[in-house]
C-alpha cells in the first residue's frame, strides 16, 4: 500500500520526478537487453551477428510498440479510476488487461514466429544476415507473451503511482539475460540464437515476478485467480484507449520498417553502425519517453479527481523535463560516442556512418519527446484518436514521403540523409499535437468524462 503514489494533491513538480526516475532507469534496463545482445555478439559472436540483430530491430520495435500502445489504454483507465477512488471498476480492469495480454501476446506471437523470415525478405535484408536474423527473430516472438505480461503488469502498478517495483523486477531479470547472454554464446558458441535465448528467459523470469506481486498485492487492487477474466466493458475502454496509440506506434514503426530497408540497400557495415547508433539513441529517447508516460499516468489520475490546474502543471513540467532529459544523457553519449560505437561495430566505414547518424538525431531528440508528452497528455484527458491521426499525417507520412521523393536524389542517398527525415517530422508534429492539446484542453470542463 505504501507504494502506491497520490498523483492529485501535493508537489506535483517532485512527485512527477519521483514517479518518472524508476520509469527512466526501467527503460534503460529494457535497452540494455538489446544492447547487450549486439555487445556479446559483436566481441564474442560471428563477422556478421551484429548487423543480423540490427536488421530485425525495426520489426521488433514495431512488435513493442503495439503492445505498449495497449498497455498505455489499461494504464490511463487505471489512473482515471485510482484518481476517482473506483476500486470496484479498476479491480475489473487489472483482470481484464491480465487476460488481454496473455491472449493478444500469444496470437502475435504466433504469426510472428511464422512469417519472420517473409518479413525480413520484405525489408531487403541482406543474404548474408538473413538467416541468423530469422532466428533471432523467431526465438524473440517464442517469448513475446511473457513480455507483454510484464508490460501489462507493470502498467497497472504505474498506473496506482508505483514504478519502483517493475523497474526492480526487471533489473532482476536483466541480471540473468547477461549472465545467460554470456553463456550460451561464450560458453556454449551459440552466437546470435543464443542471445535470444538468454533475452526469452529474462522475460519469463520478469514475468513471473510481476505476476507474483499481483497475488500478494493489498492496495488499491488484489489478484485472484478465480477471478480472473476479460470483462466487456472494461476491455472496450482498453482498447478504446490502447488500439490508437499502439496503432500509431505500428505505422510508426512502419515508416521506420522502410527506412531500414533503405538502410539495407547503403551496404552491411552501414548497417551495423546505424543499428549502433539507434542503439545508443535509444537511452535518450527511453529517458524521454518514460516522461511522456509519467505524464499520462498524471493526467490521467487528475482528469478522473476532476483537478484542470494539476493537468496544466503535469504537462508543463514534463515537457521542461524532456528538455532536460535529451540534452543532459545525450551530451553523455555524444562525448563519449566513438568509445560506445567501438562496443558495437569495429570498422571505421560503420563507426563513420554510426557517428554522423549520431549527431543529427541526438541534437534534436527532444522534439521527439515533445511529441510524445503532448500525444500522451491528449489521451490522458480522453483523446485517443486525434494524437494518432496527427502523428501519422505529421511524423509517418513526411518519412515516407521524403524516403520516395528526397532520399534518391544523390546528395541524400546516405545515412545524413536518412537521418534528416527524422526531425523535419518532429517538429511539425509536436507543434500540431500542442496546438490541439491546448484546444481541447480549454473545452473540458471536468463535470464529466470525456466520450472516446
Amino acid at each position: 500500500m505504501h507504494k502506491e503514489m497520490d498523483m492529485t494533491s501535493g508537489n506535483i513538480f517532485k512527485k512527477l520526478i519521483v514517479y518518472a526516475i524508476p520509469l527512466v532507469f526501467t527503460g534503460i534496463l529494457q535497452l540494455l537487453y538489446t544492447a547487450a545482445d549486439l555487445v556479446i555478439c559483436g566481441m564474442f559472436g560471428s563477422e556478421n551477428s551484429t548487423a543480423a540483430i540490427s536488421s530485425t530491430n525495426s520489426l521488433i520495435h514495431l512488435i513493442i510498440n503495439l503492445f505498449m500502445g495497449l498497455s498505455v489504454g489499461a494504464n490511463v483507465l487505471m489512473a482515471r479510476c485510482y484518481g476517482e477512488k473506483n476500486k470496484e471498476k479498476g479491480q475489473r480492469v487489472v483482470y481484464t488487461a491480465m487476460v488481454f495480454s496473455v491472449i493478444v501476446g500469444i496470437g502475435v506471437g504466433a504469426f510472428g514466429f511464422f512469417f519472420s523470415k517473409y518479413f525480413l525478405e520484405m525489408m531487403g535484408t541482406t543474404s548474408d544476415v538473413i538467416h541468423l536474423s530469422t532466428q533471432y527473430l523467431q526465438i524473440y516472438f517464442l517469448g513475446l507473451p511473457f513480455s507483454m505480461i510484464y508490460n501489462f503488469g507493470a502498467s497497472i502498478l504505474r498506473a496506482t503511482g508505483d514504478t519502483k517495483r517493475p523497474f526492480i523486477y526487471l533489473a532482476l531479470s536483466g541480471i540473468f539475460n547477461v549472465l545467460f547472454n554470456i553463456l550460451f554464446v561464450v560458453g556454449f558458441s551459440m552466437d546470435v540464437p543464443g542471445v535470444a535465448l538468454g533475452t526469452i528467459i529474462s522475460q519469463v523470469i520478469s514475468a513471473v515476478f510481476i505476476v507474483i506481486h499481483l497475488f500478494r498485492s493489498n492496495g488499491f487492487f488484489h489478484f485472484k485467480l478465480s477471478e480472473l477474466r476479460l470483462y466487456g466493458s472494461e476491455a472496450l475502454e482498453i482498447a478504446r484507449i490502447g488500439l490508437p496509440a499502439g496503432l500509431q506506434g505500428v505505422i510508426f514503426s512502419l515508416s521506420n520498417v522502410l527506412i531500414q530497408s533503405s538502410v539495407n540497400s547503403l551496404g552491411t557495415n552501414v548497417v551495423g553502425g546505424n543499428g549502433a547508433a539507434g542503439s545508443l539513441e535509444g537511452f535518450v529517447y527511453i529517458s524521454m519517453n518514460s516522461i511522456a508516460q509519467s505524464c499520462v499516468a498524471f493526467v490521467s489520475a487528475n482528469f478522473g479527481a476532476k483537478n484542470k490546474e494539476n493537468i496544466k502543471k503535469s504537462v508543463l513540467y514534463s515537457s521542461g523535463l524532456v528538455i532536460v532529459m535529451n540534452f543532459v544523457v545525450g551530451f553523455i553519449i555524444l562525448l563519449f560516442q566513438n568509445q560506445l560505437l567501438s562496443l558495437y561495430v569495429h570498422n571505421e566505414e560503420a563507426l563513420n556512418a554510426g557517428r554522423q547518424r549520431l549527431i543529427i538525431i541526438i541534437a534534436t531528440y527532444f522534439l521527439c519527446g515533445l511529441m510524445d508528452t503532448y500525444a500522451n497528455s491528449l489521451r490522458g484527458i480522453g483523446y485517443s484518436v486525434l494524437p494518432m491521426i496527427v502523428s501519422l499525417c505529421g511524423a509517418c507520412g513526411l518519412r515516407i514521403i521524403w524516403i520516395f521523393t528526397i532520399f534518391p536524389i544523390e546528395k541524400f542517398h546516405n545515412i545524413q540523409g536518412l537521418a534528416l527525415s527524422y526531425p523535419i517530422s518532429w517538429i511539425i508534429t509536436a507543434i500540431v499535437q500542442f496546438i490541439f492539446f491546448v484546444t481541447m484542453f480549454k473545452k473540458i470542463g471536468l463535470k464529466k468524462q470525456i466520450e472516446l
